[in-house]
């Protein structure tokens, strides 16, 4: 009696798991691509793409209109603090250093 309770309870287990996993309608994973592909497609070409071009244009307009001055050099006891020197160049200057924008500890460097 107890193998029959423990073989429906197994197969009604397993026949419910199939039934929970069994994908009706059109699905991604369906086996075409029906299921939100051509959706998808539509969404990248014409409003991601746009919307990157547009951001574009606004970060070069705004580039173009205003003027670009570096702030004022005030020395901070808690910025720019070197411990131990950068391993390349003078050991003073960043990796990626610009003179423009990025200043030493003793202020910005003279530009030429």
């Amino acid at each position: 009696m107890a193998a029959l309770i423990n073989h429906s309870v197994r197969r009604y287990l397993q026949t419910s798991a199939r039934r929970a996993a069994q994908v009706r309608g059109p699905s991604a994973v369906s086996g075409g691509h029906e299921g939100g592909f051509k959706t998808w497609k539509n969404l990248t070409l014409f409003v991601a793409f746009p919307a990157i071009g547009l951001c574009a244009v606004n970060c070069y307009l705004d580039h173009q209109n205003h003027p670009h001055e570096r702030p004022p050099f005030i020395k901070y006891e808690y910025l720019r603090i070197r411990s131990k020197r950068f391993p390349w160049g003078d050991g003073n200057h960043s990796l990626f250093h610009n003179p423009h924008a990025n200043a030493l500890p003793d202020g910005y460097e003279d530009e030429h």
